[in-house]
């Protein structure tokens, strides 16, 4: 099943609330939530109270990427504040498998995230664990970054890698997916897709996300 999960990273944050709902009638499904912490990616977003308010304005699971450092510290509060979702960097995470097991004990669904230069390779003990895997196929940190092809190959093994061991977890991939992105990430084997510029950069919201999700629909019936 193909999801869109719409990135408030590139949002209005001034008609948050309003936005979310936009995107939600165009056929999102997923808020997507990235936090940032100045540290292990050189920017700043948001924390805990802008989280605990969007809750108040969907019902949508809320998928909070950390790109943090220390993650344990924010599980619970990030859980407390109503995310269904967390997922957690390969990279910034010493003890990857308590972290999972951590976000599992908050009721959340796991997942873990890799950057462009990381391997699929170095998830190979957690994938029996995590929910979901967010491949980045930008350089975490920013908005509106040009999509690397490079990273295709990552979605392609970890599909086949999930077909060989019967593992159940889903694929997802954030950075720079838009209409002339999206039927190759879909084709690769994404099936949460992670748009931001493409959704609330220019126009409707709302027709921006109807838009994707029927283009990446139609590149389900295309799949060989």
């Amino acid at each position: 099943m193909i999801e869109l999960a719409p990135s408030i990273l590139s949002a209005d944050f001034a008609r948050l609330g309003e936005q979310v709902r936009a995107v939600a009638d165009g056929g999102g499904s997923v808020i997507h939530v990235d936090i940032m912490d100045g540290h292990f990616v050189p920017n700043l977003t948001i924390g805990p109270p802008v989280v605990k308010s969007l809750r108040k304005v969907t019902n949508l699971p809320l998928d909070c990427h950390l790109m943090i450092e220390n993650a344990d510290e924010f599980i619970p509060i990030f859980a407390d504040a109503g995310v269904n979702w967390i997922s957690v960097h390969q990279e910034a995470c010493r003890h990857l498998d308590r972290t999972l097991h951590l976000i599992k004990s908050h009721d959340c669904m796991a997942g873990v995230v890799i950057n462009p230069a990381t391997p699929v390779e170095t998830l190979s003990e957690v994938l029996d664990i995590v929910d979901y895997v967010l491949v980045m196929s930008v350089n975490p940190g920013f908005g509106a970054q040009k999509f690397i092809p490079s990273t295709l190959h990552k979605m392609r093994r970890l599909a086949d890698i999930r077909s060989e061991r019967r593992l159940n977890y889903r694929i997802e991939v954030d950075g720079g997916v838009a209409l002339d992105t999206i039927a190759d990430v879909v084709r690769a084997g994404a099936e949460i897709l992670v748009a931001g510029n493409a959704v609330f950069g220019e126009g409707d919201p709302k027709k921006n996300a109807g838009a994707l999700l029927r283009a990446a629909t139609e590149a389900t019936l295309q799949k060989v």
